[in-house]
């Protein structure tokens, strides 16, 4: 098929058929625009070629609606191990998404009450999931104060201890999208994801939905992981060390290494909202129906919001005058 600018459609030479470009997802425009790498594919249930992203794994049929899966992309190193299966089907999360809209307090009022989605697509994410080892050894120099009296005198009693700590942890399961138009922020914010409900992959999971195959390894994706289990590394060092009035740290060795990893594909409703001549892109988890994005904002409530507050705490300070003051206002 060949794309005429002028009319926007996409023309087959051999049967004369039209199509609107309008009718091909977002990320098949993007192919027919850009240099990116697309793929023919035939549709087994009428035949028709398909287009595909070299990294598509799954996708619908423009012609008959049929759901494709790509077996040659989910084969071999390209397989998945584990899936999650959605549970929240596309008219629940329409209807979920619809609701939270309506409890967003800052939020514009058309925002709230208008239906605008433009689009809402299943999508299987692919994942790494980590399972980790680190190994922690600190020393700190850590002190403890005692202030007491004795006759005219007031004394601080300053004790110094060298502490040392060797600590092993293990992280399962730690999570990072492997996909490379996927937001890491939004799609971090999608968890925890339900692993308990992890699936030995087969094919059929995918009928119906898009997937995608990973396209960073867990090699290149593991710095990732370990910045992930950074924080919580460092509040566990953090807690064996109460009880102190100060703490330096002299040494501190943190070896993590990757134990295990496991490709996964994991559910998410991608939906897109069309508000006042823009697009805003939230991002749905298909197991827990937890949603996640950035909301227009209205200005006019904000003030609002901001000024209640504001008068709320004029008001309290009042109130604690008077009752210090004994007066009236």
């Amino acid at each position: 098929m060949s794309f005429d600018p002028e009319s926007g459609k996409l023309s087959c030479k051999s049967c004369g058929r039209h199509e609107n470009i309008e009718n091909y997802p977002e990320e098949l425009k993007t192919a027919v625009f850009s240099d990116d790498e697309a793929n023919e594919y035939h549709c087994e249930n009428c035949g028709a070629v398909l287009l595909t992203l070299a990294e598509t794994a799954a996708t619908s049929c423009s012609f008959c609606g049929a759901g494709v899966v790509i077996a040659d992309r989910l084969s071999g190193q390209l397989a998945p191990k584990k899936v999650i299966p959605f549970t929240i089907s596309k008219e629940e999360a329409v209807q979920a998404f619809q609701k939270w809209c309506r409890k967003g307090l800052l939020t514009p009022k058309g925002f709230m009450t208008a239906d605008r989605i433009k689009s809402i697509t299943g999508m299987y994410i692919p994942f790494w999931l980590y399972d980790l080892n680190s190994k922690v050894q600190v020393s700190a120099e850590c002190t403890k104060v005692r202030t007491y009296e004795q006759g005219d005198y007031i004394y601080t009693e300053t004790n110094y201890f060298d502490v040392y700590r060797d600590i092993n942890l293990n992280y399962v399961k730690v999570p990072v999208d492997a996909s490379e138009k996927m937001d890491d922020q939004l799609m971090d914010k999608l968890e925890p994801f339900p692993y308990d409900q992890l699936k030995d992959f087969k094919t059929p999971y995918l009928a119906g939905y898009i997937a995608e195959k990973y396209n960073y390894t867990d090699k290149e994706l593991l710095p990732r992981a370990e910045d992930k289990i950074s924080g919580y590394i460092e509040s566990y060092i953090s807690s064996t060390l109460t009880g102190y009035h100060s703490v330096h740290f002299k040494n501190k060795n943190i070896n993590t290494r990757n134990v295990n990893s496991d490709y996964v594909l994991l559910p998410v409703w991608m939906v897109s909202y069309d508000y006042n001549n823009s697009i805003y892109t939230f991002a749905m988890n298909g197991q827990t129906g937890k949603i996640v994005g950035k909301p227009p904002l209205s200005n006019g409530k904000i003030a609002t919001w901001f000024g209640g507050i504001a008068a709320g705490s004029f008001l309290a300070l009042k109130c604690v005058s008077y009752l210090m003051g004994g007066g009236f206002w």
